[in-house]
């Protein structure tokens, strides 16, 4: 059994939560969300939470029951604080900065990188070696996240590139002489 799907979604307080057959929707302060569960799975909303539960005992839907009840969560977390990344880039004159609706990335190319920053995504340069992204959709924080990333990510001998905060990246040994 899943022990993550057992466990019931609270509603948080300032968001409204509606579920009509297989879709789940909340309302917050943050925007509106919504999920649609897979077919296997069983979606109820009693007394202020909401309930996953397999319709079955097939192998696919007890390997959905914590998948949609995760996916649930996260959008109860969205609507109400949000999720947030942290990219780090480190290297001589590697830089980021926001004009208007672009992500401008100094990476150490003959060019500048412009990422246009998409809809539902707020990306924010505290420092010039900082980038913070913000949403209320896990998915689309991380991807965005990922895409900028992928301009440079970090390699192993200086460490130079763009990484998450925090992550720690293996560094090899140069040639020795």
């Amino acid at each position: 059994m899943s022990r993550i799907g057992k466990k019931p979604i609270p509603v948080p307080q300032g968001a409204t939560a509606t579920v009509d057959g297989q879709t789940v929707r909340f309302k917050g302060p943050k925007g509106e969300l919504f999920f649609t569960v897979p077919e296997d799975i069983e979606v109820k909303l009693e007394s202020g939470e909401i309930k996953v539960d397999p319709r079955e005992k097939t192998q696919r839907a007890r390997s959905m029951w914590g998948l949609s009840r995760t996916m649930v969560q996260n959008l109860a977390t969205g609507v109400t604080s949000g999720f947030e990344r942290k990219l780090e880039i480190e290297g001589v004159g590697y830089r980021a900065s926001v004009q208007g609706k672009n992500l401008v990335l100094a990476l150490g190319y003959s060019h500048d990188v412009t990422y246009e920053i998409p809809q539902g995504v707020t990306i924010t340069t505290p420092k010039p070696t900082e980038i913070l992204i913000t949403g209320s959709n896990k998915q689309q924080v991380g991807q965005v996240a990922a895409e900028i990333r992928e301009w440079r990510p970090p390699e192993p001998y200086k460490g130079k590139g763009v990484r998450y905060a925090g992550e720690f990246i293996f560094r090899k040994e140069g040639k020795k002489k």
